[in-house]
Formats: structure tokens, C-alpha cells, sequence
């Protein structure tokens, strides 16, 4: 069977899975988001500000993905968030399969906006729909302005991009304007945010964007679980 193949019959699979997942969330009114990134973008911390700036607006969970380790799950957990921790074990992405085993043991009825916190990589992660209604990307200042440019697959694929920290680019070398005409190029659509979760500038907006695409879902306003 040739290799072309092989893979068609996984992304299916996937995307059948995915599907069901996305009627769990959808019963549950639950918005989740597919969090990407490469490693140190600030994925865990932009949840976490997030979070505090919808304390008392949306109820937050989260699926932790990682290769090893739990300690993002960790970091979740000490702010009293929901959180399942997935060890990918090698694998560089999630799949629909291990987040709806996650699904299972998560509060869904307490959940209003669910993160689900790939594995840090720019390549494999956008291949695979986990049953998410929003794909994120986060990139940060100091990784450079090229990324569009070198990564077009998951720029192109995204609702939105968060570029975190901000706060880093008067101390390296990076042009706004050139990671902007790389988006824009590539997907004219997705929502372009300038945040830093260090100092939390930027967090509201991003915030407000969020808490309205939940809301848009659910037109009665906070659902009733």
C-alpha cells in the first residue's frame, strides 16, 4: 500500500473522531480552542493570563499536551483550572483520539472555553483536527519575524495569532510590519493579537475576542450547565 495511502486513512480516521469530539463539546456548550506553537512561545502562560482575565466571564479547561512530563499540567492545576495532562511519548502532535480519552475524564458540564495545548511544533500539529472550532497559533518576538514565511502550513490554517512577548521586541532584532505582511499574505482572515503575558498588555483584547466567539455560540449568553 503505497505511503500516500496510509496516511489518507489516519487523517480520516482522525477527522471521524474529531468530529464526534466536536458533537460532545458542541452538546456541552463548550468553545475549544487548538492552542499551537513552538517550544517557548508561551502557550501555558498565555492560558493561564488568559484565564485570570475571564475570571468570572467563562469557566476555563484544559488538555496539556506534551512528548514527557506533566509540568504545564502542573502549572494549570495550582490555579485551580480543570486540566488532563496527554504524554505524546515521541509523537510530535495530539490526535482526536487521545483528546477524546482526555474528554471523558474532564468536568465538561463546568467547562465554558476549553484550551487544548498541542505539542510544541509548527509542522505536524495543523495536520490533525482534535474537534476544535478555533486553531490558534502563538509566536514570540524573540523566535523572529519569519515564521509565515517558513511555516506557511499553519498560518494559513489558523483563526487567529497571538504574538506574545512583546515586551522582548525593543531588545531584538524584529519587524512588526514583516511578521504582519507574512500573515496577512498567507490567511487575510485569521485576528492578529500583540500581547505579553508577562506584563499582561494585550490580554484583554484577546480576552474579549474569545469570550465574544464563545458567546456567538451561544446567542442566551452564559449557558446553563
Amino acid at each position: 500500500m503505497e505511503k500516500v495511502t496510509v496516511i489518507t486513512q489516519i487523517l480520516n480516521a482522525n477527522d471521524q473522531i474529531a468530529e464526534e469530539n466536536q458533537g460532545l463539546l458542541k452538546n456541552h456548550r463548550i468553545l475549544a480552542l487548538n492552542l499551537m506553537a513552538s517550544p517557548g512561545a508561551g502557550k501555558t502562560s498565555l492560558i493561564l493570563q488568559t484565564a485570570k482575565a475571564l475570571t468570572g466571564r467563562a469557566r476555563i479547561g484544559v488538555v496539556e499536551g506534551d512528548v514527557a512530563s506533566r509540568i504545564d499540567a502542573d502549572k494549570v492545576a495550582s490555579q485551580h483550572i480543570p486540566v488532563i495532562q496527554i504524554n505524546t511519548g515521541g509523537e510530535c502532535h495530539l490526535d482526536a483520539a487521545t483528546v477524546q480519552k482526555a474528554l471523558k475524564t474532564l468536568p465538561l458540564s463546568e467547562i465554558d472555553l476549553l484550551f487544548i495545548e498541542n505539542v510544541g511544533n509548527l509542522i505536524c500539529p495543523v495536520d490533525f483536527r482534535l474537534g476544535e472550532e478555533i486553531r490558534v497559533v502563538v509566536a514570540s518576538v524573540p523566535e523572529g519575524d519569519d515564521k509565515p514565511y517558513k511555516y506557511p502550513g499553519i498560518f494559513t490554517a489558523v483563526n487567529a495569532v497571538v504574538l506574545n512577548k512583546m515586551d522582548l521586541a525593543p531588545y531584538v532584532d524584529f519587524s512588526f510590519d514583516a511578521i504582519r505582511k507574512g500573515i496577512t499574505s498567507l490567511n487575510r482572515k485569521a485576528k492578529l493579537f500583540q500581547v505579553s503575558c508577562r506584563t499582561g498588555k494585550g490580554i484583554p483584547a484577546w480576552a474579549d475576542w474569545l469570550e465574544a466567539q464563545w458567546r456567538s455560540k451561544n446567542k442566551s449568553g452564559i449557558a446553563q450547565k
